[in-house]
């Protein structure tokens, strides 16, 4: 592969982005589907609330936990809102997003596993993942070294690749997610912007793929 134009299937997404949580089960099945055909994927942090400082009141609380009723309505992923979304608690992605950083840098082939962890850990076991130290916790369950990824965390290099990938996203102007682009040459291919079910997005990936094996 030449360094400087991959092939790869991108996948740009924030952790704390409850549709991308209902498009979990999915984008799992797209990279198994890419590696099977030798293509690495690669995600990307959105940054959706990233230096959000405000608490969510009432009114943005009943909001979003709207957007999780449709979101489980849709894709059938679990939720649990007993209790979701404290009072006083600030829906800032940054720290999901840069644990997500920690994760590429330290060993890019745990970083769905830990990403989906991320996400469980939220969703349904009701963990305040914007919590440093809980996203410690968390990346030692799928095997990385606390240490190493507490030091990682708090890294000016990841500070920089976090900034590189928000730059990323917003170049393309992407802003909602999940979004899923294929890579080859240098030439992108948007496969989705937003959720949308395996049973679309497989054939084209499929396509994508059979392309690119004839290409060479």
């Amino acid at each position: 592969m030449n360094p400087n134009n991959p092939t790869r299937l991108i996948y740009l997404m924030d952790p704390m982005c409850s549709w991308c949580w209902g498009f979990a089960p999915v984008f799992a099945a797209l990279a198994k589907q890419a590696q099977a055909a030798d293509i690495p994927v690669y995600l990307v942090a959105g940054g959706l609330r990233a230096g959000q400082q405000e608490p969510i009141d009432s009114k943005m609380r009943d909001y979003i936990l709207g957007h999780w009723k449709e979101v489980q309505k849709r894709s059938g992923q679990p939720f649990n809102f007993g209790g979701a979304l404290r009072e006083g608690f600030v829906y800032d992605t940054e720290p999901a997003c840069r644990a997500l950083i920690c994760a590429k840098t330290l060993d890019n082939a745990r970083t769905l596993a830990f990403v989906l962890r991320m996400q469980q850990a939220f969703y349904v076991e009701g963990r305040d993942i914007v919590k440093p130290q809980v996203l410690v916790e968390l990346a030692e369950e799928v095997g990385f070294k606390r240490s190493s990824f507490a030091k990682s965390y708090d890294s000016d290099k990841t500070e920089q690749a976090l900034l590189a990938d928000f730059t990323f996203a917003q170049n393309l102007g992407i802003s909602g997610f999940p979004t899923v682009l294929a890579e080859r040459a240098g030439s992108l291919a948007l496969l989705t912007n937003g959720f949308a079910p395996l049973e679309a997005l497989a054939p084209l990936l499929s396509r994508w793929l059979t392309h690119a094996a004839n290409a060479g």
